[in-house]
This record gives C-alpha cells, structure tokens and sequence, in this order.
C-alpha cells in the first residue's frame, strides 16, 4: 500500500512539537503515514461494502491490499474476485509504477483527500488504464519512467493533481462512487487476459 502526507495535521486537535530534532520530525512523518493508510483503507473499505461487496485481506503483503469479491449475487453466474492496491493521500495524488504491469485485472484505488470527509474521493484503473493515462500525459517517454532516472526506480509520480489540469479531465472517467464499484469489479474480472510482456520489475 502507498500513502502520501502532507505537512497539514490529519485529526483536529493533533499538533507537532517543534524541539528541534530530526528524529522527531520523522517519527511525525511515520504517524501521519500511518494514519492515512489506516483511514484510507477503512474508507475504502466502507465503499465497497456500501457497493454490495464483500471484502477480504491478504494475510501477507505482496502487492495486494483488498480482494473485493462476489458470491452469493445475482447479477454474476460464479464466484468472482478482484484484487485492489490501494494508493492512499491527504492530497490529490496519483502515479504508476510499471511493477504492477503483471497484474492485469487488479484494480489500482487512488483514495484522495484522507482526512477529510467532505472531500475524500476515489479513482479506480487497471493497470492499462493508468498506462493509457499516463501516455497521454507524456509520462511514459521520460527517463524516470524508461531508466528509473537518478533514483533507479522506474514510475512516476505527482502529488498534486489540479482541479481543472489535463491529468483531472483524464481521470475523471475512473471517478468511482458507491454505484460504480461492483460494475467496475465485474467488468475488471471478465476482462481478457493479456499475456504479461515481463519488461516491468518484480519486486516490491
């Protein structure tokens, strides 16, 4: 699971101490981290039952966040299962790391603006989806994305994603509500399959 900060506080009433020391800055970073993994995946998670879903959690951690799954429905002939990373922010963040190319029916949730309610929203994509994004976005022809640049690790990434920027209009399609979830995860599942071209990373 990825999560994004930024220097805001989370929960009223939760301020930084300032004593001068990195160490506690850092230790700061990790809490906020952690908070918004945890309200991001609650939230999440609430969405999707709301969507008539069940949802289950991986006992280890490899890749996979959430399986939202489909059994006792009448509008699947079979048992269905989709698995979700989750990409949680307290922005409007959202990027792609090519690693995730060899799940083709995994859905990659964007939750943005945890920590407040009012604005918590979530963009749900394939991982050809989010390619398709960010091909138009000129993303994939920098050397972050075909080197991995001077960090050595392929993706790329913005924080911030404007209200009226190109990057919001191309995503605004994959906008997901309550409705939109389970015919989302049906139409992910059914899906054909492509072969995995093998050229992204495998580790995580």
């Amino acid at each position: 699971m990825t999560c994004v900060t930024n220097s805001k506080p989370l929960i009223h009433g939760y301020a930084r101490i300032n004593v001068g020391c990195d160490m506690t800055k850092k230790a700061n970073a990790r809490i906020d981290s952690q908070v918004v993994e945890l309200a991001g995946r609650s939230w999440l998670i609430a969405q999707l039952l709301q969507a008539g879903l069940e949802i289950a959690r991986p006992e280890r951690d490899r890749g996979i966040d959430l399986i939202a799954y489909l059994d006792l429905d009448e509008s699947v002939a079979d048992f269905i299962a989709c698995p979700i990373q989750v990409k949680a922010a307290s922005t409007s963040m959202f990027g792609l790391d090519p690693k995730y190319e060899k799940f083709p029916r995994m859905l990659l949730a964007y939750v943005w603006n945890v920590g407040d309610s009012t604005q918590t929203t979530a963009y749900a994509l394939t991982y050809q989806e989010a390619l398709g994004v960010a091909d138009k976005m000129g993303w994939t022809k920098t050397d972050s994305w075909i080197t991995g640049g001077k960090h050595q690790r392929r993706g790329y990434t913005v924080t911030s994603v404007g209200e009226k920027s190109k990057l919001r209009s191309l995503l605004e399609d994959h906008r997901m509500t309550p409705e939109k979830w389970k015919t989302k995860v049906i139409e992910v599942c059914h899906h054909p399959r492509k072969p995995f071209s093998g050229r992204a990373a495998t580790r995580f």
